[in-house]
C-alpha cells in the first residue's frame, strides 16, 4: 500500500477483454514466459451482476503475470459475444485506457527477433530517451491483440527479476486524458497514491517514438506506490492535439483495456478516506473467486476510468 494513509498501493491487475483467450495466453507465455495463476471456464456469477451483464456472458477468464508478482497482473476475459475493442480505428492521441507498458531485457535483440516473426510495430527501430528526471529508458511501441498498444520498456539503469523469456512483468497501465492535472489530483490526493515521476517530452524522437504530429508533446505523471516498479499508472495529456473521448467504450463486454482493480484486505479505512474527501462511490457485496472478495467499490476517475477495489471489511 502507498505511504499515504489508508489510500491505495499498486493496482493488482487489469481486466482486458479478449475475443479469443487461447490465442491471448500462447502470445503472453510464449513471447514473455508469464505464467497462468488461476483460471475460470464457464460463468461468473458475482462478475456478471457487478457488470450487470447476463448470466451467461463470461465465457472464460485468466491471471497471468510473471513469476512471484502479486500486483501488476492481467485479468484477461472471454466473452461470449465480445463487443468491439476500446480502441479500434483510433488515433493515437484519442482518449482512452491505451498501453500496456511490459519490462523487457535487452530491447534491442527482442525487437529484431520479433520484427523477424512477423510482429507489427509502429515505428522503424525503438527510441533511446533520457527523460527531465534523468531516467534513461528504451522502448517501442507493439500492436497487440484486441487493438491494445503493447510497448516493450527496457530500464537501463534498473535490475529486476526477468522471465525465461526476458520479462519483467507490467509496469504500467497507460490512460491518454484531457486534463493531466486533474487526473493526478484524483489519484494522488484523493486516491492516495505517490507520485512516482512527472516530465514534458517533446521533440523529434517523441514524435518518432509515440506517432505524434509534428510539434506536439506528452504531458507525462507516473503514479503508484514508490516502493513498488509494478501496478503503476501513467497520465498522458498529449499537447497541441484534441482526441476523441473513446472512455465510454471501456464497459465489459468490449475488447481491450476496460478497468483496474485493486485489493485491500480491509476496505473500512479506504471507504472512511473517501467519504472524508467527498467522493463518490458504488459499494456491492459480491463473490468473485479469482479475487478472494465478499465487497467490491467501483469508483471512476475524471477520465471516465473505472477503477474497482476488491477486499472485505474487518
Amino acid at each position: 500500500m502507498s505511504g499515504n494513509g489508508a489510500g491505495l498501493g499498486p493496482w493488482s491487475s487489469i481486466t482486458i477483454g479478449v475475443s479469443n483467450l487461447e490465442d491471448v495466453l500462447a502470445f503472453w507465455r510464449g513471447e514473455f514466459g508469464f505464467d497462468i495463476l488461476s483460471r475460470d471456464d464457464g460463468p461468473d456469477e458475482g462478475l456478471n451482476v457487478l457488470w450487470d451483464l447476463p448470466p451467461d456472458a463470461i465465457r472464460a477468464q485468466a491471471l497471468v503475470t510473471t513469476p512471484g508478482l502479486d500486483h501488476g497482473q492481467l485479468h484477461f476475459v472471454e466473452f461470449k459475444e465480445p463487443g468491439p475493442a476500446v480502441r479500434e480505428g483510433a488515433q493515437t492521441f484519442d482518449l482512452a485506457p491505451k498501453n500496456l507498458d511490459v519490462y523487457v531485457r535487452d530491447l534491442p535483440a527482442r525487437f529484431e527477433a520479433m520484427k523477424a516473426a512477423g510482429f507489427h510495430f509502429r515505428a522503424d527501430t525503438y527510441s533511446e530517451v533520457t527523460a527531465q528526471d534523468g531516467t534513461r529508458f528504451r522502448e517501442i511501441h507493439l500492436s497487440g491483440h484486441d487493438a491494445i498498444n503493447i510497448v516493450l520498456l527496457e530500464l537501463l539503469d534498473e535490475s529486476l527479476n526477468f522471465s525465461d523469456k526476458g520479462a519483467a512483468g507490467i509496469g504500467f497501465a497507460i490512460q491518454t486524458v484531457a486534463d493531466g492535472k486533474a487526473e493526478r489530483a484524483f489519484y494522488l490526493a484523493g486516491l492516495g497514491l505517490d507520485l512516482i515521476t512527472e516530465n514534458l517530452f517533446e521533440g523529434p524522437e517523441i514524435e518518432k517514438m509515440v506517432g505524434l504530429p509534428k510539434g506536439a508533446g506528452l504531458d507525462v505523471s507516473i503514479v503508484g506506490d514508490k516502493a513498488s516498479p509494478y501496478g503503476q499508472v501513467e497520465l498522458v495529456e498529449y499537447q497541441q492535439v484534441k482526441g476523441e473521448d473513446l472512455y465510454p467504450r471501456a464497459k465489459p463486454p468490449a475488447c481491450g483495456l476496460l478497468h483496474l482493480n485493486y485489493r485491500l484486505e480491509d476496505l473500512k479505512p479506504f471507504k472512511d478516506r473517501l467519504r472524508q474527501k467527498d467522493m463518490a462511490f458504488i459499494e456491492q457485496e459480491v463473490t468473485a473467486p479469482l479475487f478472494d472478495s465478499s465487497k467490491v467499490l467501483y469508483i471512476t476517475t475524471p477520465a471516465g476510468f473505472g477503477l474497482y477495489v476488491f477486499g472485505h471489511e474487518v
